[in-house]
C-alpha cells in the first residue's frame, strides 16, 4: 500500500500563538507584511480625455502640428485657435532657448561654430587655457550671462587651438563676432575691472554693439541692452543690501 504524505499549509501570513510568543521575546525576526499587490488603475484611453486647454498644454510640439487635420478641433474654434496659439509658444521658447550655455568647441569647429553662425546671431568667443585663474573667473560670468541672453551664442576654445603660439599673457580673450566678422577683441581681464561681476561684462562686451540678446526684448538697440543690464545690476545690488540686512537681523 502505498504511503502517502499529506503537508498541511495555512493561509499565507498566518502565524502561530507560539511564533507570536517568541517574537515578543525577540527570539524571531519580526512577521513580514503580507503581500498586496498594487491596486490596478486602468491605462488611459486618449480617445476619453476631455478636450480643453488642459489636453492642449499636454501635447508637444511635434503632436500639436498633427492636430492640424483634427476634423473634431476644427468644430471647436476656441481649441483651434489655443492650439495655434500654444504651438506659436513652443516654437518661441525653442528659438530663444537655443544657445543658453558657454559651449566647448576646437578648431575644426570653429568655421561652422563661429564664421558660418546665422547672420542675425552674436557670437562670443572665449579663448582660455585650464590652470589660469582668470579664466575660470570670467568663464563663471561668461556661463551667468549665457542663460540670461539665449539668443547670443557662448562658445569656448583652447586659445592654442584656434590661434596657433597664441600668448598666455594674453589670456583671457574675448572675441565678439558678428555675421563671420570679428567685431571686437577684448583682451585681459583689466577692462572687466578689479571685480569682474557678470553686470561689468555684460557691459563690457555691449559698449559698442547690442551683444546680448535674451530673446524677449522688443528691442535689441545698444542702449536698450545697456539698460536692462544696468536695471540687473541695480537688482542685484539691493538685493544683496537686503540679505546682508537679514543676515545682520538674524545675529
Amino acid at each position: 500500500m502505498a504511503d502517502y504524505h499529506f503537508v498541511y499549509k495555512d493561509v499565507e501570513g498566518t502565524t502561530t500563538e507560539w511564533d507570536d510568543l517568541q517574537r515578543k521575546y525577540g527570539n524571531l525576526p519580526p512577521k513580514p507584511a503580507a503581500f498586496k499587490p498594487p491596486p490596478f488603475v486602468p491605462a488611459e484611453d486618449e480617445a476619453s480625455k476631455p478636450r480643453d486647454k488642459a489636453w492642449i498644454d499636454e501635447k508637444t510640439e511635434e503632436e500639436l502640428e498633427d492636430l492640424e487635420d483634427d476634423r473634431d478641433l476644427d468644430d471647436d474654434r476656441f481649441l483651434e485657435e489655443y492650439r495655434k496659439k500654444r504651438l506659436a509658444e513652443l516654437r518661441e521658447a525653442a528659438r530663444i532657448s537655443k544657445y543658453g550655455s558657454v559651449v566647448p568647441i576646437t578648431g575644426a569647429d570653429f568655421v561652422r561654430e563661429v564664421s558660418q553662425a546665422p547672420p542675425d546671431v552674436w557670437v562670443v568667443v572665449f579663448l582660455y587655457k585650464e590652470g589660469i585663474p582668470d579664466c575660470g573667473v570670467l568663464l563663471n560670468c561668461l556661463e551667468e550671462l549665457a542663460s540670461r541672453y539665449p539668443a547670443t551664442k557662448f562658445v569656448k576654445i583652447i586659445s592654442t587651438d584656434c590661434i596657433p603660439n597664441y600668448p598666455d599673457r594674453n589670456l583671457p580673450t574675448l572675441l565678439v563676432y558678428k555675421n563671420g566678422a570679428v567685431k571686437a577683441t577684448l583682451v585681459g581681464m583689466r577692462q572687466f575691472g578689479r571685480r569682474c561681476t557678470p553686470e561689468g561684462v555684460a557691459l563690457v562686451l555691449c559698449q559698442s554693439d547690442p551683444v546680448l540678446n535674451d530673446g524677449h526684448s522688443e528691442s535689441s538697440s545698444q542702449e536698450a541692452v545697456i539698460e536692462s543690464v544696468r536695471k540687473r545690476f541695480i537688482e542685484k545690488v539691493v538685493t544683496e543690501h537686503e540679505d546682508e540686512e537679514d543676515g545682520d537681523s538674524s545675529d
